[in-house]
């Protein structure tokens, strides 16, 4: 993201990592874990934001959460944003998921 805005608004993309990353996400009060969940939320009820939306499954994935909690975050989304955003947010999670292969279990 810095790379791609360098050329017309480098300090956006200085702004676009400070202030959600050094502010937001490192308050006390919430673990990483339960931002994600917000922000997974948030996106796909949004419907707009595909590309921001796949980053925060691969983080919420990263920070803990299982392929069935983010399936049934966005299936909840149906019930708040209509149908069209649970959707949109489902097949994004669908290509995070098939980017990233389950790990085996141990024998």
């Amino acid at each position: 993201m810095i790379d791609a805005l360098a050329d017309i608004a480098p300090d956006f993309a200085t702004y676009l990592f400070e202030f959600p990353f050094g502010d937001i996400y490192s308050r006390p009060g919430l673990s990483l874990r339960d931002r994600e969940i917000a922000t997974i939320a948030a996106l796909a009820a949004m419907g707009t934001a595909q590309p921001q939306l796949k980053v925060h499954i691969e983080a919420g994935l990263n920070v803990g959460l299982s392929r069935e909690e983010i399936t049934e975050i966005l299936m909840q989304m149906a019930v708040y944003a209509g149908f069209p955003a649970a959707l949109n947010g489902l097949f994004a999670a669908r290509e995070v998921f098939a980017a990233r292969p389950v790990a085996e279990p141990p024998e």
